[in-house]
């Protein structure tokens, strides 16, 4: 089994086609197939399940999927170290939005300026996207709010958050001195997308209270989710970091629920196989105020 043969095998994961794969790194589609076969005579075991024309990962080709990932990795940080020792170092990292949009500018702002020839790369986008692009290797580390769903990631805490129910400023429950918990199922939710941390933690909590969400909105914009609360479509659940200034200017209103909260944790993210470079656990060290 040479490197070759890894990436090959990679590039056939990824594309889910040993024809596109083909494509995608110039060689023959016999090539490619015989790479394949090369590996699973090596191993002694099919990597991949061939149904109706289609290619499917074995439970054993998966494990082989995420070690070739991390060797070839590793290979190339090697290659790039030697070869070019001389330019500016670089780090991939992934947020969930939440964090992205608060609190990444300031991250990068200090890091930058502790590390001037570091050049950090982000990609923000939903918890369980992020969580993907580390396990496929796309990104170095990540910092996420929502939970954690393989066991090939370790997970660190390093800031807390609190969700809170937001409503128009009009709305007839804040005339309320009491709001029962049972009052939010007559309510009408704008939530964030399905899968998104936040919306994980609402509907876990929710739940354990009998009341489960069937949003009216589902928006990955929490500025779009703020506006619809605040012209009456309904009431949300979002992080408190991200709605303060729109409470702070009366766009919209914090609705107290007696006996509910929500609170939870940011988590730096890795995968296990991950060599963390000193520049990554630098901005890790950053992100929990040291």
């Amino acid at each position: 089994m040479t490197l070759r043969h890894m990436k090959i095998f990679i590039s056939v994961c990824k594309e889910k086609s040993i024809t596109i794969a083909a494509k995608k790194l110039y060689i023959s589609q016999p090539a490619v197939s015989n790479a394949i076969k090369e590996l699973e005579s090596y191993y002694g075991t099919p990597l991949f399940d061939r149904i109706s024309k289609k290619i499917y990962l074995t439970e054993t080709g998966k494990t082989v999927y995420d070690y070739a990932l991390h060797i070839n990795s590793l290979f190339e940080e090697l290659e790039t170290s030697v070869r070019s020792s001389d330019t500016t170092s670089q780090l991939k990292i992934g947020s969930s939005i939440t964090i992205g949009t608060h609190l990444m500018p300031d991250f990068i702002k200090k890091f930058s300026a502790r590390f001037p020839n570091i050049q950090a790369f982000v990609t923000i986008d939903s918890s369980d996207v992020i969580e993907q692009l580390v396990l496929e290797n796309e990104l170095d580390f990540a910092l996420i709010e929502g939970m954690i769903h393989s066991e090939n990631i370790i997970s660190t805490d390093f800031i807390k958050d609190e969700l809170i129910v937001i409503c128009d400023i009009n709305n007839p429950l804040l005339k309320s001195k009491s709001v029962s918990i049972d009052e939010l199922s007559h309510q009408h939710f704008l939530m964030r997308e399905k899968n998104s941390g936040t919306r994980e933690l609402a509907e876990s909590i929710l739940s354990l209270h009998n009341i489960f969400l069937n949003p009216l909105w589902e928006s990955s914009s929490t500025e779009a989710i703020v506006h619809g609360v605040s012209k009456g479509i309904g009431i949300s659940i979002l992080p408190l970091q991200l709605v303060q200034d729109y409470i702070d200017r009366n766009q919209i209103a914090r609705l107290n629920i007696n006996g509910l909260t929500f609170h939870r944790q940011y988590h730096i993210i890795y995968h296990k196989n991950k060599f963390l470079s000193p520049a990554s656990l630098a901005f890790m060290k950053l992100c929990n105020g040291k």
